[in-house]
């Protein structure tokens, strides 16, 4: 089967993930505090903006993998919708980063974040090496040198999501800088792994 209806159910979850997003971002100004709250807000524009990211980088993978498939079948299109749960998931943990920063709540809110990035790299593999491995479900007209650097792209990401989940056991603070890295990580990938 094709993948365009795929392609539409993504886009769907891809812009509403993103979307919820900017819902949970506020500041409590009281007695015409405004520009105080604004600054002590920061956390929440930090999480919204690693996270969104994220999402981003993600809606970008997905349709650049998308364009190497040549035909979809069941178990592809269900670990698709796996991955996107995990997408749908990403501003609840987000919303416990930014609201938990500065208190006791940081180091379950930050191993939070951190599960659930480690379980979408992993879903992304699943996704990725489904379709890739034996050339499974990769359009014929797929270039080799594209299909092996979106590979390579993928083999890090759980390990990297993973350590910086365990780093979020000792400190909260570290790990959320190192999931903004590898977010940064991700736009930067294409160009790291997209060389044959």
């Amino acid at each position: 089967m094709e993948t365009a209806r795929l392609e539409t159910f993504a886009d769907g979850v891809f812009a509403i993930a993103a979307t919820l997003l900017i819902i949970d971002v506020h500041a409590d100004a009281e007695g015409g505090r405004l520009a105080h709250a604004l600054l002590h807000a920061w956390p929440q524009y930090a999480a919204y903006a690693v996270s969104f990211l994220t999402i981003g980088v993600v809606w970008v993978n997905h349709h650049t993998v998308l364009r190497q498939i040549g035909l979809a079948d069941r178990t592809f299109l269900f670990l698709n919708v796996l991955l996107l749960m995990d997408v749908a998931f990403v501003p609840f943990p987000t919303r416990l980063a930014a609201e938990h920063f500065n208190d006791p709540g940081a180091r379950a809110a930050a191993v939070t974040y951190g599960v659930t990035m480690t379980l979408m790299a992993m879903l992304w593999a699943a996704v990725w090496f489904y379709a890739a491995i034996g050339r499974r479900l990769i359009d014929p007209k797929a270039g080799q040198r594209v299909v092996s650097g979106i590979s390579r792209s993928y083999v890090p990401g759980t390990a990297m999501y993973g350590l910086a989940t365990v780093v979020a056991v000792w400190s909260p603070d570290t790990a959320l800088v190192l999931y903004g890295a590898i977010a940064v990580f991700y736009v930067l990938e294409s160009s790291i792994f997209g060389r044959g």
